[in-house]
């Protein structure tokens, strides 16, 4: 950054980039989920991959990790996604939408915004798979 330039994210953004919650530390294979989902964003070059636990008697995520090869707003909205997805069925948390992400976040810059559709793309890609099996 050059000098006299400011962070332009908000204090939200700035805390889950450099403290993602839920971020899948080491070897996949270590988190038992029941379905993953994985989406690029040709735009940026970003990857994204969700795993998702669910209880099958109530429908809820009840955990969820992910991955990512992606810049500053793409983890940060992603870790807030998968606060926000915890606990809910899958078809409220099919809900949650890009909008969601960037006001709990407290908006990203508007040349950033794609990047919070990017783990909603992951979610309701593992969401699609785990229905399918």
């Amino acid at each position: 950054m050059n000098e006299g330039q400011d962070w332009i994210y908000t204090d939200t953004v700035k805390d889950h980039f450099l403290n993602p919650r839920n971020f899948l530390m080491g070897d996949e294979s270590k988190f038992e989920c029941d379905a993953t989902g994985i989406v690029g964003n040709p735009i940026c070059g970003d990857q994204m991959k969700m795993f998702i636990k669910v209880d099958p008697i109530t429908d809820k995520i009840t955990d969820l990790r992910w991955k990512t090869y992606g810049c500053a707003s793409a983890i940060a909205s992603t870790s807030a996604l998968s606060e926000l997805a915890k606990g809910k069925t899958l078809d409220e948390a099919l809900k949650i939408s890009a909008e969601d992400i960037d006001n709990y976040l407290g908006k990203l810059p508007k040349h950033k915004f794609h990047c919070s559709v990017l783990g909603h793309d992951a979610l309701r890609n593992a969401i699609e798979n785990y229905r399918q099996q």
